[in-house]
């Protein structure tokens, strides 16, 4: 099928606070409240703040860690289901105000967006939906509190760029010293499009991530793992923070009436707080590499934690490992070979070219139904991984692509992939070739390719 204007999008496309979002690629989640104190996962909401009381709070050290680790930006975990607030909340005693730290003044959210923006990284923030201390939880009144939350963490920290929402929602907790079980339909309870309206009303730029977006999907699981094929687009209707289904959330739709891309949240170690007894379970730089392919490589975005221990730093092995993970990133795509070959194609349509320029694209024509691009080499060379991305402003337009590599006895085929989106990385193994490559078997109308990019991953086997 193809359009009468090839330069016409197809489908679904991005939102320009979408488009930004896609060339993060790799950031930061962080969690830290009382349940660091508590050697807890999730704390029931009776925790008295005079537990928070890290001994050398450090916000450039964690920044730092990220910024180094290749990072592009960070997540705060400004309210987690305990309800224990980062920030001096006027709205609740529950927070940094009542603890000894910073003698009742500090503010974690501050000072960490002030960190942020001082190394030029992006800030985000997570306010959980649950709150397992207040008393009016469940109720109407509840929604009240929660915006006046939220509008603060939108208007006194400078700009965001993502605004998290998840799906943990009712059951037991203290709630104001009831100490109860409540339940509340997470279809219509939080209604969430007034709330969307009022992200959208303080920080425009800012991406909303949940099961149902409306900017940004999860992706179906906490392991980091996208799915293969992982589509940019899904249809949103009858979605709802914690009310969807993972299968479906973690391959997108084909053809899906929203672009809703996915964000692979995992944590660096095995649980999301800080423990003691898991020093020795952090994840290596070889898996968060695995990691990166399984979920920037397949189009998605990737979300490590790093908890902030009751130093409140982060762990000397957590910085170490992801340091050492930057550095084989670094290491595979430190060499493009694209620039030492000619370039030639099936067909161009107009003036559209493959070129570093901003903007810049190659479409073949309309009428070419089975179109390639080549790259040829004077002299041969060794490659295990190709790199591709699609220019998103014209939609998801590529089904699938296969690679070919130039042998003594013609073309041999050692990759098929299905969808390319913002970004596809194609490892295989290592080849010596004169020429690669990349054939676009099926297409909803003509491709239009933003990069291609060939290495040596020198990291792999």
């Amino acid at each position: 099928m193809h359009t009468s204007d090839p330069l016409q999008p197809v489908g679904a496309v991005p939102s320009p606070r979408q488009q930004a979002w896609h060339a993060h690629e790799f950031y930061g989640f962080l969690h830290f409240t009382v349940n660091t104190f508590t050697d807890r996962e999730w704390g029931l909401g009776n925790e008295s703040p005079a537990i928070f009381n890290p001994s050398d709070f450090d916000a450039t050290q964690i920044v730092d860690s990220a910024r180094r680790g290749g990072m592009q930006g960070l997540i705060l975990t400004a309210k987690h289901h305990d309800g224990f607030c980062l920030w001096p909340s006027q709205y609740t005693a529950h927070s940094v105000k009542h603890s000894p730290w910073r003698d009742g003044h500090g503010d974690v959210v501050a000072e960490l967006a002030q960190a942020c923006a001082a190394a030029g990284l992006k800030f985000g923030i997570y306010l959980s939906p649950w709150d397992r201390n207040h008393p009016d939880y469940g109720t109407p009144a509840y929604l009240t509190y929660y915006r006046n939350q939220l509008r603060e963490l939108l208007s006194n920290y400078g700009p965001l760029f993502e605004v998290w929402f998840d799906g943990a929602n009712g059951g037991d907790g203290y709630y104001g010293g009831s100490y109860e079980k409540r339940s509340i339909d997470n279809t219509t309870y939080y209604e969430w499009d007034e709330t969307f309206a009022l992200v959208r009303e303080l920080q425009p730029d800012a991406c909303i991530f949940s099961d149902a977006g409306p900017d940004v999907r999860w992706v179906g699981n906490e392991q980091g793992i996208a799915g293969d094929p992982c589509w940019s687009t899904i249809d949103p209707t009858g979605l709802y923070p914690g009310n969807a289904d993972p299968a479906l959330l973690n391959v997108g739709q084909r053809h899906g009436s929203a672009w809703l891309p996915a964000e692979c949240d995992v944590s660096i170690r095995p649980g999301w707080f800080y423990h003691q007894h898991e020093d020795d379970k952090v994840r290596s730089p070889e898996n968060l590499r695995e990691l990166y392919f399984a979920s920037v490589g397949r189009g998605a975005n990737l979300l490590v934690n790093l908890p902030v221990t009751p130093v409140g730093q982060v762990h000397a092995q957590d910085r170490a490992n992801l340091l050492a993970f930057h550095a084989l990133r670094q290491q595979i795509f430190a060499t493009n070979l694209i620039p030492q070959a000619q370039i030639s194609t099936s067909s161009v349509y107009a003036n559209h070219t493959l070129s570093e320029a901003e903007g810049s694209f190659w479409m073949p024509d309309s009428a070419d139904t089975t179109p390639w691009i080549m790259a040829q080499f004077a002299a041969p060379v060794t490659i295990n991984l190709v790199d591709l991305r699609e220019h998103l402003p014209l939609g998801q337009r590529i089904d699938s692509v296969a690679i070919d590599v130039k042998t003594d006895a013609g073309w041999r085929e050692v990759a098929q992939v299905a969808a390319v989106g913002n970004r596809r990385l194609i490892p295989f193994g290592r080849v010596t070739t004169s020429a690669v490559r990349v054939r676009i078997m099926a297409s909803a109308a003509p491709a239009a390719l933003r990069v291609l990019a060939l290495y040596d991953d020198v990291t792999r086997d």
